[in-house]
């Protein structure tokens, strides 16, 4: 699982069945540094299914390639590669640079 900051939406028209009732957001991946307020030192963007309601700049915890898919197996098979797993209120991180 990894920290990301929420910095848009995607809109899927017709979208699947399968992941009806959500959204796709734009995640920047924070690293350690930037969630201690310090600069970035890497750049990485993806797309996460929501179905929580995160908004553009909450933080969130996702989860990654086959375990993103778990919360809707076996009952279903959805082609997600990121998933929302939790809106973060706060998180510290204490560097020692």
């Amino acid at each position: 699982m990894r920290i990301g900051k929420v910095i848009g939406n995607l809109v899927l028209n017709p979208a699947r069945k399968e992941l009806e009732g959500a959204r796709f957001l734009i995640v920047e991946v924070q690293d350690r540094f930037s969630l201690a307020k310090l600069p970035r030192r890497s750049k990485e963007s993806l797309v996460v299914y929501d179905h929580l309601g995160a908004s553009e700049g909450d933080l969130i915890a996702f989860s990654e390639s086959r375990e993103a898919t778990m919360p809707f197996y076996p009952e279903k098979r959805v082609p997600i590669d990121a998933y929302n797993s939790a809106i973060l209120d706060n998180v510290v991180v204490e560097l020692n640079v």
